[in-house]
């Protein structure tokens, strides 16, 4: 919802906007796995992946909303390539879903769908210094300003590769 106008930012989501990978790591430092199908748990994070245990760089003791789900556009990693020439593989940024069709940065402070799940857009995921270790020298300047979303779980429910993302508000 736009908070100045008070009507729904449309431009965010396209019909046929998807998740294309999902990916998640059991411990800070170890490689991110490529899965099918992950649980979204409210307030907690995804099943098996470091943040929802407390276990990611950045964990705090705490999971909070900013450390629940993390996602990148696949357009994004193509960007990088052709205007970087830098082959950013999905599991190389450390973001959990991979999407397609959707603009994430319009997303922040709307709650939208990703399969069963309801997310929250909270802050942009600007890439640190990590992601020149993990995706190569110059990886971190080429994700600056499309280096995904953070997200919150408000509702859980199954993420499996394939899903549509779609508005919030709806079943």
């Amino acid at each position: 919802m736009n908070a100045a106008t008070g009507t729904r930012r449309p431009e965010g989501r396209t019909a046929d906007a998807r998740v294309e990978g999902i990916y998640t790591a059991e411990a800070k430092g170890t490689p991110m796995q490529a899965r099918d199908r992950v649980e979204a748990v409210a307030g907690a994070g995804l099943t098996g992946d470091r943040y929802a245990g407390g276990e990611g760089t950045w964990s705090t003791g705490e999971t909070g909303p900013d450390r629940q789900v993390t996602l990148i556009e696949a357009e994004a990693l193509e960007a990088v390539r052709r205007d970087y020439g830098l082959a950013l593989a999905a599991e190389a940024t450390r973001r959990n879903l991979l999407v397609r069709g959707v603009a994430l940065n319009h997303l922040v402070g709307e709650s939208f769908r990703v399969g069963e799940a309801r997310l929250r857009g909270v802050e942009l995921c600007e890439p640190c210094a990590l992601m020149e270790k993990t995706g190569g020298p110059g990886a971190r300047a080429a994700l600056v300003h499309r280096g995904g979303l953070r997200a919150e779980i408000l509702e859980g429910g199954a993420i499996r590769v394939g899903d549509p993302i779609r508005n919030g508000d709806g079943p």
